[in-house]
């Protein structure tokens, strides 16, 4: 079983940054592809960032230029550093994890993120 554990988010005006971790209980040399994902009240989820093993990276149009996923291996961590942040990106975020010989995504418990005025 993996476990994955976000962190870091809260209530930040707008204009403002947070930076979310997601820790993983094992290796993510092991996970081909790690991403962030997030839903506000009333809509699907949908996808943010994601990078990859060899370190290759894709955001939604919507967060392209104001954020940033990175990984620190050594920690077995995820970041997604958050800039110039708006009202729209106010979700909860959760964090996800996917390799191939694995028979099943695995996800975070989520973590809050506010944006007011």
């Amino acid at each position: 079983q993996v476990q994955l554990v976000e962190s870091g988010g809260g209530l930040v005006q707008v204009g403002g940054s947070l930076r979310l971790s997601c820790a993983a209980s094992v290796s993510i040399f092991s996970i081909n592809v790690m991403g962030w994902y997030r839903q506000a009240p009333g809509k699907q989820r949908e996808l943010v960032a994601t990078i990859t093993s060899g370190g290759s990276r894709n955001y939604v149009d919507s967060v392209k230029g104001r954020f940033t996923i990175s990984r620190e291996n050594a920690k077995n961590t995820v970041y997604l550093q958050m800039n110039s942040l708006k009202p729209e990106d106010t979700a909860v975020y959760y964090c996800n994890a996917r390799a191939t010989r694995w028979d099943r995504d695995y996800w975070g418990q989520g973590t809050q993120v506010t944006v007011s005025s």
